[in-house]
């Protein structure tokens, strides 16, 4: 028996071991070539003012029992040749959208009202049929389903900004003294960030940020009063109980601030800019600080 429950143990212990091996966070090479499609015509965006929303999905083909509109479909929209709507126009699908989770680090909610409202991309529709008051499109790129009421907005090039040489980053990077924010959230409302994700900053247009901008993303040594699932004591930067401390007091910005990783802006509004992360060398967290490279 007792054979038995130490090969059990043996198994959980090197199962956990293996699982954590694998779900380790690795440091990551930066893509190379620009940023794709998918990527930048669906991270979602923040705007202030809001988009026009006249012009909607009103419905589709077989509505009694199509619930959401996907790659194919042919949805209904409110507008026709009493509009000027043409055969052959696209448009773009976006639908405004809030957290109702809990905050992640005290403000949260505030910040992220304060940089416009986020908008979730759907993707892209082609127009195939006019009719008096309403016409006929096809839905040719899809981001996400669609469903009655999205909002259409004529449809506008976005640019696919070109990746930086992977060489280029640099842990240790001196502060760029350019405008300062906060990783205030991310699509999907994401809070842990790495890799190929895209977080929502709450610098924009305002503070000179352009489409191509690299942003880099950082923290400092020091538990954030504002976090909410902050771990450790105050100090802790230079003191541990029970495992030493430094003879001089170190506040945060005594010592050198931690580079976490950098993004590329694909989309930028007044006060807000969407950034696709392209190099995580550790986990960046909502409430990190974002700075213009």
């Amino acid at each position: 028996m007792r054979v038995k429950l130490a090969a059990l143990y043996f198994s959980i212990l090197m199962g956990a071991i293996v699982c954590s091996a694998q779900t380790a966070p690795q440091a990551t090479p930066p893509p190379t070539g620009q940023a794709d499609y998918s990527s930048v015509y669906c991270s979602g965006f923040l705007s202030d003012p809001k988009v026009p929303d006249e012009i909607r999905i009103i419905s589709g083909e077989e509505s009694t029992f199509t619930i959401v509109f996907g790659p194919g479909d042919n949805v209904y929209i409110n507008r026709g040749e009493d509009k000027g709507v043409k055969v052959g126009d696209r448009y773009a699908i976006v639908r405004p959208e809030t957290d109702a989770a809990n905050e992640w680090f005290y403000g949260q909610t505030k910040l992220f009202k304060e940089m416009g409202t986020h908008y979730r991309d759907l993707g892209q529709v082609r127009v195939v049929n006019v009719q008096p008051k309403v016409s006929v499109a096809e839905v040719v790129f899809s981001c996400d389903q669609m469903q009655r009421g999205d909002i259409m907005r004529p449809f506008e090039e976005r640019p696919a900004p070109p990746y930086k040489d992977a060489a280029k980053f640099d842990h240790f990077a001196p502060v760029s003294g350019k405008p300062v924010g906060t990783v205030v959230s991310a699509f999907d409302y994401h809070q842990l960030l790495g890799r190929g994700d895209a977080a929502y900053v709450n610098i924009g247009a305002a503070k000179g940020v352009k489409v191509g901008d690299y942003i880099r993303v950082f923290r400092y040594q020091e538990m954030k009063k504002d976090v909410n699932a902050s771990a450790g004591e105050p100090g802790y930067q230079y003191k541990v109980f029970g495992f030493g401390s430094a003879p001089t007091r170190y506040t945060a910005k005594d010592l050198p601030r931690e580079v976490l990783g950098e993004g590329i802006v694909l989309n930028v509004s007044r006060n807000a800019a969407t950034v696709l992360i392209t190099y995580s060398m550790k986990s960046m967290y909502a409430g990190d600080f974002a700075e213009i490279e």
